[in-house]
This record gives C-alpha cells, structure tokens and sequence, in this order.
C-alpha cells in the first residue's frame, strides 16, 4: 500500500481544499440510511487513495502501478489508461465548446477520484471495521473526531496527546442519495440507554486495544495495465482512439499528455 498516504500524511490530504488475489479483509456495507454504533480508536486511522470504476458498469478498483500526482492530487506523469481516457475527453471539450459540458462529465467519469478508508471498532460486534467515504464524508466525520482530540496552541492535533473520544461511543450515520449523501458521528450521550448489554461489553473490551492498521493493506482490488483496459471497454470506451488493444502493447501514456485536474463536477460521487 506505498502508494497510498495514510494516518497523518492522509489528514494533510483531507485538510486541503483544493489485484490478483481477493482481498484478506472486506469494506463494511455502509448504504445509505445505515447506523454503525462505533468507537473511534484514534485520530489517525484513515488511509487516502484513488479510485477508479463507473457506477453500474465497472466495480472500484485502483491501478496497481499508479500515476505521479502533484501535491493537489493531479495526474502528472505515468498516465494509466483511464487517466488518458479521462484527458481524451476533457481535450475535447477544450476544443469543442458547445458540447464541453457533455466532454467533460464524460472525463470525470474516468479520472481517479479521492477517497478516504477510515477505521473504527464496531461495537455491536467488537471487531475493527472499514468504512469507504468520498473526501467531502471524510472531513465532515474529521470535523467531529478534532472536537475531541489535544490540540496545540495553533490548532494542530498532538501526536501522542490525550483523545476524548477514548472513553467515547459514536452513532456513524449515512443518508441522502446520489451527490446529497451525507455522512455522520454523533457521540452517544447516555450509554447505559443508548448500548446494549452485548455493546457494552464490547465498548469496554475495545477501550485500550489500537485499530489494526493491517487491514488497509488487503481491502482495494488493484488492476494491472491490462485489466484497466479491458474496463474501459466494459465502460464502452473505444480504446483504439488511445492506440490501445487487448493485449497489445499500449502506446506511451505521458506523450503530449496534460496534468489531469478537477475541471469539472467537483462533487463526490459514490460509486
């Protein structure tokens, strides 16, 4: 998982505004109008990746050999074939300006988009679970979790200083549809109303135990070169405009390639 920023390096992503093998470990299923009653293990239990796939067409998966994006997250070099689709449409929306809203969802739908795996302990079931958020998710749950972390005189959250949260039980909410999905943690004030007996017990067995980081590392399936391609034609994308084939060696992919950026539909989707 080197290609990925997690803990604090994943917070500094956060903060800006701006697979061969089945996996070991499993995203829990957060579908809208689901509650989790969780705990928060600490503040740095979140990885930050890039994920590719369309809705209804192709599952998420990340590239196994990806880009070199610059500090905003844009594509700068070692374009994988989505990533040159995505480019092939917003280059045509540049030059064709009365179609350009239609040429740039279309290379949104391509790009790899930010998203956040946080973990947490399940205290229904005492086990550590994942969660999958779009970025715009993650900072609102963020907000939350820094209400109750030490901070210093500037803001910044200590490493190492005392959490609230430990002696804490949160309901992790989600609603809404489509773009309007809203995720939220709201600690529950009264736990003797608001756990179970079984919850209780788990809340209690996981107050001193750290999230294990180690399930991050098997949860995202990873596509080769290969397999992104043969994606893009289960997305229905002619790939010999990029000179690519099924099997054939694919053309250089930084060739008068421009840095990919956000030029379009900056909302989160969940896909």
């Amino acid at each position: 998982m080197s290609q990925f920023k997690r803990g604090a390096a994943a917070l500094g992503a956060l903060s800006q505004s701006g697979g061969e093998s089945a996996p070991k470990a499993e995203i829990t299923k957060f579908k809208s109008g689901t509650t989790l009653k969780v705990r928060v293990k600490g503040p740095y239990d979140l990885v930050q990746y890039f994920a590719y796939g369309i809705f209804g067409k192709v599952n998420t998966f990340i590239a196994k050999n990806p880009p070199e994006r610059n500090a905003r997250g844009f594509v700068t070099a070692n374009h994988t074939p989505w990533d040159r689709a995505s480019q092939y449409y917003y280059d045509l929306a540049a030059k064709d300006g009365a179609n350009a809203d239609e040429y740039k969802n279309l290379g949104y739908q391509f790009k790899g988009k930010e998203r956040f795996l946080m973990g947490f302990a399940n205290i229904e079931t005492g086990e550590d679970i994942i969660v999958d958020l779009t970025k715009a998710q993650a900072q609102g749950i963020y907000e939350t979790i820094l209400e109750y972390c030490e901070k210093d005189a500037d803001g910044n959250v200590i490493d190492g200083g005392e959490h609230e949260f430990k002696d804490m039980a949160f309901k992790l909410s989600k609603k809404g549809t489509s773009t309007s999905t809203s995720v939220t943690l709201a600690p529950i004030i009264n736990l003797a109303k608001g756990l179970t007996d079984e919850e209780r017990k788990n809340f209690e067995a996981t107050a001193d135990s750290e999230f294990d980081a180690s399930l991050f590392d098997s949860v995202l399936y990873e596509s080769d070169e290969e397999e992104m391609i043969k994606a893009l034609v289960k997305a229905d994308f002619d790939i010999s405009l990029l000179g690519l084939s099924i099997g054939g060696n694919s053309a250089p992919a930084d060739e008068d390639v421009t840095p990919i950026g956000d030029e379009t539909n900056a909302e989160d989707y969940d896909f």
